[in-house]
């Protein structure tokens, strides 16, 4: 058996196709006339742009509904057509009189190393749409035909390197059982795609092409990241009998789509999704979110080698906004920092980047970079119901701050006549001790509260969670957290306005009954995890929700509350 991630959730029985990447050797010649090269790099890059947008309807007739998620390829044109990458390219011609091709291989080596050297998921994808995009460059200048996918046989595994979505684009989905690949992650293009078409896929299993080879029979599990290659008989029974179960449990999940999300006695609750880009809000949209409770738009300013215009921003606003109509879109203002880095901003290395120059603290103190992405919000906001939130906060003058930019710029368009929503709501992400102890303040100024779980619980037990020596006490079930949890929702309710929640636990089974008795109003889930979580809060009544949580709030250690909750739904089952 071999291990990876699993990505994409469902069990796949088939026999392996694996790809072998084609190698294009660049030629290195010197070009007399540099400016003859130049537009032969802009013819093709011309070609690059319709080829692409042919892939792109090509995959959004497979996907059907969720059509959007096609536009994870689109991503690979504002590549194509970022200034900055543009000008490198074009300067090697001018200056170094080299091809065409040798200049796009130099300039996208440039740019991949950069981002190869960030520890981020999202970063990483970055490295895999240039990589993606170059290839396609390089093969449309040297005159080399894209691989033909179109006869892969039914009850294909397809196993590769690394799975580009072009690729994904070129192949007949309605035969592959599942995917495999060396590399990727959850957040990559190729899980985004295998999730909407429902292909079972694995991905990061190390040296996966080495192991497989083409014809040998391959069982994929999707939710556990298992495969199996040459399975006994007995294997090949127990997968076929999961594979049905999963079947049948996701075709009951789908009569949840239309439902309200409410308990079993009726106290209706909103059910959010949280995206990164427009195809997840086409996703989150398909599997019936009412709304996105969080929008991060930092993976925008990680779209390119140079920041998004305003522009370029509202666009990307205002679709998802047209997407959801009437339902309410919050949208995160830009949250680097951290774990998250993006190269052109020129952040510097901090010693405690958790507990530095992140969040808010960037956007106030980059208030260029920020007027720009408000201008791009407010802008967006006449085509739906958007809402802003900020990251990070920790102090009350932070969001006055935010508030008197705001104003200004409001006036500014005011005075240009350029619509906006005149009654926008600004809310907070409470996810500092500071903003939870001072809950109470703050919500006499924001609109609305948004519990992110992950950086309120590293926060409140003072760990990293990524850092292995502590991470036993990284615990959302510790009940100094659950007690800061009550406690916001409290202090939201009593200021009159709505508290939700955007981090990882809002979708937990056995967070939910807490939730529910402390009176969230909304939870903010993951696309995949929408259905799952609207099927366990109709699960539960109110008073059953409250008398759990006050057993709950009388235990004294995470491990207690962890085993009390899990044997309480076990047995409820």
């Amino acid at each position: 058996m071999l291990r990876g991630i699993g990505t994409s959730k469902g069990i796949g029985m088939g026999n392996a196709l694996v790809l072998v990447e084609q190698n294009v050797r660049i030629k290195t010649e010197t070009v007399e006339n540099a400016e003859e090269e130049i537009l032969r790099y802009r013819k093709a890059k011309q070609q690059f742009v319709h080829d692409t947008d042919k892939l792109i309807e090509g995959l959004a007739k497979q996907l059907k509904e969720q059509e959007k998620t096609a536009l994870v390829l689109k991503n690979q044109v504002y590549l194509v057509k970022d200034i900055e990458l543009n000008e490198g390219i074009e300067n090697l011609i001018k200056t170094q009189k080299i091809c065409a091709e040798a200049a796009v291989e130099d300039t996208c080596n440039l740019y991949i190393n950069i981002f190869s050297n960030m520890e981020n998921a999202a970063m990483n994808q970055r490295v895999i749409d240039i990589v993606d995009m170059k290839n396609r460059l390089i093969r449309i200048l040297m005159g080399v035909n894209e691989v033909d996918f179109k006869d892969i046989k039914p009850g294909t595994i397809i196993v590769a390197r690394e799975l580009h979505p072009s690729m994904t684009a070129l192949m007949d989905t309605s035969h592959i059982a599942g995917i495999v690949a060396e590399k990727g992650g959850d957040t990559s293009h190729a899980a985004i795609l295998a999730r909407a078409l429902e292909i079972p896929a694995v991905l990061s299993v190390r040296d996966v092409c080495a192991k497989i080879k083409n014809g040998e029979q391959v069982i994929v599990d999707g939710e556990y990241g298992e495969v199996f290659v040459n399975p006994i008989e007995k294997t090949i029974e127990i997968y076929r009998r999961k594979q049905s179960a999963f079947l049948e449990k996701r075709e009951e999940l789908k009569k949840y789509i239309d439902k309200n999300t409410e308990t079993a006695d009726g106290k209706k609750v909103l059910l959010a999704a949280n995206i990164g880009n427009e195809q997840e809000a086409a996703k989150a949209v398909a599997d019936g979110a009412e709304g996105i409770g969080l929008f991060r738009t930092e993976f925008l300013f990680m779209n390119g080698v140079s920041m998004p215009s305003e522009d370029e921003q509202y666009e990307a606003y205002r679709r998802v906004a047209v997407i959801f109509k009437d339902k309410p879109v919050i949208i995160r203002t830009l949250d680097i920092g951290g774990d998250k880095d993006i190269p052109y901003m020129g952040l510097s290395r901090e010693a405690n980047p958790f507990l530095g120059y992140r969040g808010i603290r960037f956007c106030l103190d980059r208030v260029d970079v920020f007027t720009v992405q408000l201008r791009a919000i407010l802008r967006a906001s006449a085509y739906g119901h958007i809402k802003i939130m900020i990251p990070m906060v920790t102090a009350l003058q932070e969001i006055l701050a935010v508030k008197k930019i705001i104003h200004g710029i409001c006036q500014d368009f005011d005075r240009k006549e350029i619509s906006y929503d005149k009654n926008i709501k600004l809310g907070i992400m409470i996810e500092t001790p500071a903003a939870a102890a001072m809950a109470d303040v703050l919500a006499h100024e924001a609109d609305f509260f948004s519990i992110g779980t992950n950086d309120l619980t590293q926060y409140m037990m003072a760990v990293d969670r990524t850092n292995e020596n502590v991470s036993y006490l990284y615990s959302t079930f510790n009940p100094a957290v659950l007690r800061m949890i009550k406690r916001i929702i409290s202090c939201g309710h009593e200021a009159g306005i709505e508290v939700g929640m955007c981090g990882e636990a809002a979708g937990n089974p056995s967070m939910i009954p807490l939730l529910l008795a402390f009176g969230l109003d909304e939870f903010s889930v993951t696309a995949s995890k929408v259905l799952d979580t609207r099927k366990n809060i109709a699960d539960w009544t109110c008073s059953e929700a409250e008398g759990v949580a006050k057993q709950v709030m009388e235990l004294y250690t995470d491990k207690e509350i962890s085993n009390y909750l899990g044997d309480y739904i076990l047995n409820k089952k």
